[in-house]
């Protein structure tokens, strides 16, 4: 492992996916960066509420850590923002949102959650991550299959924990405005599900933030365009910390 220029070692990295995704989805990032510093993965599918999420990666994480959250893990990153700044040095957030559930949203979940029980999950997780949320061209296809088979292993019972804690998710605009630590926004060009112009507004709310959008990308990015997320990462883990 790599010693950091001032002796000490460097800040693991703490990986947290997407809704219905596993480690696959950081397979890229992962191996490339943890040739110089820790890297770890968090699942995120034990529980039905941000909050509970958040208490059990924390319960497993380092004492203090650079974070990386892509959509569903985006908010739970947020959340662990919110309750733990302390530990958290620096904060990526990918293709995700600050904002709370709405009304529409929640109840267009339900159905989704009934047939996942009654054997249509593979259906459902082509609904949740549709071809035009990814990059055009031929390529998309292949990424859709990624998501559909990562979301057919973990299976129903993880599809409806999720989409609770999505029901209930808080708005984290206000955790936004209060982080103190180098946060990188990311998103690909392409991505209509949280497209540039909510990443946009998360950069305008964090103080220092810088925005990357990822040309030829869309809803995921780790796998679309994995060399150039990953350059980005090497980036932003290379930034000096900021003083609290």
């Amino acid at each position: 492992m790599l010693d950091t220029q001032d002796g000490t070692s460097p800040e693991p990295v703490l990986f947290v996916p997407g809704m219905m995704c596993d480690f696959r989805l950081f397979a890229p990032q992962m191996q490339s960066l943890a040739a110089q510093r820790p890297v770890q993965f968090a699942p995120i599918s034990g529980a039905s509420t941000m909050s509970r999420l958040a208490a059990r990666i924390a319960a497993s994480a380092p004492p203090r850590f650079a974070l990386v959250g892509y959509s569903m893990g985006g908010m739970v990153a947020m959340e662990l923002a919110r309750i733990m700044p302390e530990r958290i040095s620096r904060l990526c957030l990918m293709n995700t949102s600050p904002l709370g559930e709405s009304a529409a949203q929640a109840a267009f979940r339900e159905p989704q959650m009934i047939a996942a029980r009654h054997g249509r999950l593979e259906e459902m997780l082509r609904d949740v991550m549709r071809l035009d949320y990814l990059a055009p061209g031929p390529g998309r296809l292949a990424m859709q299959a990624a998501f559909v088979q990562m979301g057919m292993d973990l299976g129903p019972a993880v599809f409806v924990r999720q989409s609770r804690a999505l029901q209930r998710r808080r708005d984290q605009q206000m955790t936004l405005r209060h982080l103190q630590m180098p946060v990188l926004v990311m998103v690909g060009a392409h991505d209509r599900m949280t497209p540039v112009r909510r990443h946009e507004l998360m950069a305008t709310l964090i103080p220092g933030a810088q925005l990357q959008v990822i040309a030829d990308a869309g809803h995921m990015p780790t796998l679309e365009q994995p060399q150039r997320v990953t350059a980005h990462l090497r980036d932003w883990l290379g930034e000096p910390l900021m003083l609290r």
